[in-house]
């Protein structure tokens, strides 16, 4: 540098001063966008999967986090902010069946920085991220802890099924056996057989080589509640009643078992979802909801399937459009969402998968028509997310329009649910009647 470009001392200690004072009024403007802010809500959604902890605010919110061990923690700090009752509130949110918090410590830690430890049941893997306003929320600050080991939703479900798989196992047995008699035209001395007069002339007894696996999809949940009716009906809290009496259901029947992508109030995003059904093999995929439309007078039940060359209707471009947005609404990680396999899952979709959703759909439209209104007398289709599963018949059921203030007050009787339930599983038992499972899953 030449003279010319070196300043002088006493210009020198000008730039010197002014260059710090820079700096401060720099740190103190990114204080004040934390210091400004306002804490709206707090939340927490325990499930199996993981448990999401929300701070909302009208601004952004500078958080950092660090995970301690001996024991297990989770600390973060929330700098430019002093402690206020909305933050103390945290603590008492904590419930004693969250799988993975077992109490939140929240304090001042030094002159504007807030502290909250997360004491943890056992390890985690946390992931934080911040969402933008959308909806009826500001600024969120997500804070979801997994578990290091995921549970495996098939294995669960397994040990759930034993003793039905049992069940079935002999009884398949027994139907060999009378089989094996009667080409012989004899008859066995055993209880079954003699309970029969003539093994020739009997019907063929119904054997199923292996149990049906039906994933029943609760839409919404947790920070995305869905539609909301007049009354203030959350589509998230009735279409989880209506999958939980249809679990049942299934579950009384002797070759069926039933899986629950979501069994309680939180969220999870449209491709977890999917992998979920996929996960344990499910021989069917219903995902289940309540949905609105900008006209109150909507009305009917409709049941969807996918579609791979554009919308029937508009009606149903409407409904796949702003249930696709649920993602955006229940807050998703975008950083760890995996672009190429949501392709992927998009082009191996195939006919065979549209056809078989297109005949249970009718099945269960059917079913429901015969004591509900219908909004339309024929399966739609649209581009949901939540039915691209390649290899498994897929259909959104909208039990009926929130938005609708005599449909509202249906969604809410109990008896209403129940009918849509029993409606749904006589459709979905008509279908598997004439439709018989393979005897194996390619992928088992």
């Amino acid at each position: 540098m030449s003279n010319l470009e070196k300043p002088s001392p006493p210009r020198r200690k000008y730039l010197k001063s002014a260059i710090k004072l820079m700096g401060f009024v720099l740190l103190l403007s990114e204080i004040d966008i934390a210091w400004g802010a306002k804490i709206l809500g707090v939340r927490i959604w325990p499930s199996e999967d993981y448990t999401r902890i929300t701070l909302e605010s009208d601004t952004p919110l500078p958080i950092t986090q660090q995970i301690l061990s001996n024991p297990d923690r989770l600390v973060v700090d929330v700098p430019g902010m002093e402690l206020n009752s909305t933050l103390k509130d945290l603590v008492a949110k904590v419930k004693p069946n969250d799988p993975y918090v077992s109490q939140i410590r929240v304090g001042q830690f030094q002159p504007g920085l807030v502290r909250l430890v997360f004491d943890l049941k056992e390890p985690v893997k946390p992931q934080l991220f911040t969402l933008d306003p959308i909806a009826g929320y500001q600024y969120r600050m997500v804070l979801d802890l997994y578990p290091t080991i995921p549970p495996d939703p098939l294995m669960e479900l397994v040990k759930s099924s034993a003793r039905k798989e049992q069940a079935l196992e002999k009884s398949n047995q027994e139907v060999d056996l009378i089989a094996q008699f009667a080409t012989r035209k004899e008859i066995p001395s055993t209880p079954i057989a003699q309970a029969i007069p003539e093994v020739k002339e009997s019907p063929k007894p119904a054997k199923y080589k292996r149990l049906i696996t039906i994933a029943i999809d609760a839409g919404h949940g947790g920070e995305d509640p869905g539609a909301i009716g007049s009354m203030g009906s959350k589509e998230k809290h009735v279409v989880l009643s209506i999958a939980k009496r249809l679990s049942e259901k299934i579950e009384g029947e002797a070759y069926m078992r039933s899986f629950l992508t979501r069994d309680g109030d939180y969220f999870v995003p449209l491709n977890i979802r999917v992998q979920k059904a996929r996960r344990v093999e499910a021989d069917l995929f219903v995902s289940i909801h309540a949905d609105a439309f900008i006209e109150s007078n909507a009305k009917g039940a409709s049941v969807f399937a996918l579609s791979q060359m554009g919308a029937s209707s508009t009606m149903a471009r409407w409904m796949a459009n702003k249930e696709n947005s649920s993602d955006l609404i229940g807050g998703i990680n975008i950083k760890t969402q995996d672009k190429q396999v949501a392709n992927l899952l998009l082009d191996m979709s195939t006919t065979a998968q549209i056809k078989d959703s297109l005949l249970v759909g009718n099945s269960i439209l059917k079913q429901i028509g015969g004591f509900a209104a219908l909004h339309k007398g024929t399966v739609e289709q649209a581009s949901f997310a939540v039915l691209k599963a390649p290899d498994i018949p897929s259909i959104l059921v909208e039990t009926a329009f929130i938005s609708n203030p005599q449909e509202e007050a249906r969604l809410n009787d109990e008896a209403y649910q129940d009918r849509i339930a029993e409606a749904i599983l006589k459709g979905i038992k008509e279908y598997f009647s004439k439709n018989p499972p393979v005897a194996k899953r390619l992928n088992s």
